[in-house]
């Protein structure tokens, strides 16, 4: 017998459907009025149907069980009310359909409650409201011993738990991952896109409507540029070139964390292929973390700071580290706010690690300025936070980069370079 679900997937949706039949597992990130949820309840709904085993049990879950039965419920009752002896429990929020396979709606406020159940398929709806340990601890679990399968979709709230799991999934060949934008979709027209941002502020359109994983962070310093990057690849897998030196950048700490920043220079790009980040701890500790990592370095690259004199040595960090085999080339010092230019402007010629800069890459996301709620303006000054050292690091290898270095000089003489304020040193 022939069963038609009364659901016409839209061209985006329907080549989504076809492409989560591949793999087993799915990252879907997707703007609002996507139709996420419509969809995600028809691939479960086909899904059960066509499933052979004995007791299939799907899961739809939302953030709450009561977002769960206002959103969701109404859906499953209209695409699965004209399936022959279909069986709906409202106090449950299960629906029984006549092969014996069972969809039920969960939520995800006690993910202890879920522990123990066994799937072949779910889907968890705004993940980024949910618990960090309820993929991992809850649902991978459960849906070992069947095989089964799970779509994670949701709209961005910043760098939580969906989007760790999204930056994942596309550096592993067993995920499939989509990101649906406003503004390429063409789902909602454009005096629709230009009412909603009129009435919303540009942190709220570009979260909500663009995917944006860095818009929550307000008055971000770099979101956009590091969006744009994300969006051309150029966050992805860089190794470490054996051919090529690796330059240092560092902010250096006393009662602070120190922050170093690896990159090797490929033509005209700049890959950034590793970060390291410590405190309480003296030179002689980050010389021994350059002698574990193994790489081949040509130039170390400090503030002009390093060339203050303690007062109880009588020596300057950059003369103890020199004596402990470490030659440091100074960073010309400029004005915070041509340093921060001079970054935003760098970031189109870098590739970044994703697994070993994540770090790196979290700190410049969240470097941001403070709103002024009496003058209704941002700060001038970033925020002074976690994330200002590895901010800095990366101001002084967007300051202190040179086209191109001739490693056959001796160390000494490339570090005493003299810095051309045209932007280049001779």
């Amino acid at each position: 017998m022939d069963i038609v679900i009364p659901y016409a997937p839209r061209p985006l949706q329907k080549e989504l459907h076809a492409r989560l039949k591949t793999k087993r597992w799915a990252v879907v990130v997707c703007h609002r009025r996507f139709g996420k949820t419509v969809m995600a309840i028809n691939h479960l709904l086909r899904d059960a149907i066509l499933n052979t085993k004995e007791n299939p049990r799907y899961a739809y879950i939302a953030p709450t069980y009561r977002q769960a039965k206002m959103i969701t419920w109404d859906y499953l009752k209209t695409f699965a009310g004209g399936i022959p002896k279909v069986r709906f429990h409202e106090t449950e929020l299960r629906c029984d359909l006549p092969n014996g396979a069972r969809i039920q709606l969960l939520g995800a406020e006690n993910v202890h409650a879920i522990r123990g159940i066994y799937l072949d398929g779910v889907c968890a709806d705004e993940f980024s409201d949910m618990p960090e340990s309820l993929f991992p601890e809850v649902l991978r679990p459960a849906l070992s011993d069947r095989k089964g399968w799970a779509m994670i979709v949701g709209t961005p709230r910043g760098m939580n738990a969906f989007y760790d799991m999204y930056e994942a999934a596309q550096a592993d060949k067993h995920w499939i991952t989509a990101i649906y934008k406003a503004s390429e979709t063409g789902l909602l027209d454009e005096e629709e896109l230009e009412s909603a941002k009129a009435a919303m502020s540009d942190d709220q359109y570009n979260q909500e409507f663009e995917c944006s994983w860095t818009a929550n962070v307000a008055g971000a310093i770099y979101g956009k540029e590091i969006e744009t990057i994300m969006t051309k690849g150029q966050i992805s897998d860089v190794p470490y070139d054996e051919s090529a030196r690796v330059d240092t950048w560092w902010d250096l700490g006393i009662n602070d964390s120190t922050c170093i920043i690896f990159t090797q220079t490929i033509g005209r790009a700049v890959h950034v292929i590793d970060c390291y980040e410590n405190r309480g701890e003296g030179l002689p500790h980050y010389c021994r973390v350059l002698d574990q990592k193994g790489y081949l370095y040509g130039t170390h690259n400090a503030p002009h700071d390093i060339e203050v004199r303690e007062l109880g040595t009588g020596k300057s960090r950059r003369e103890i580290a020199y004596d402990l085999g470490l030659n440091f080339r100074v960073v010309p010092k400029l004005p915070l706010e041509d340093g921060i230019h001079a970054g935003k402007l760098f970031f189109s010629r870098l590739w970044f690690d994703r697994a070993n800069c994540k770090q790196l890459l979290d700190a410049l996301r969240h470097y941001h300025r403070a709103y002024n709620e009496k003058n209704r303006v941002f700060r001038t000054t970033p925020v002074h936070s976690w994330a200002s050292h590895f901010a800095d690091a990366y101001r002084y290898l967007a300051v202190g980069f040179r086209e191109s270095r001739d490693y056959s000089r001796p160390p000494q003489a490339m570090a005493e370079d003299k810095y051309n304020p045209l932007g280049a040193y001779v």
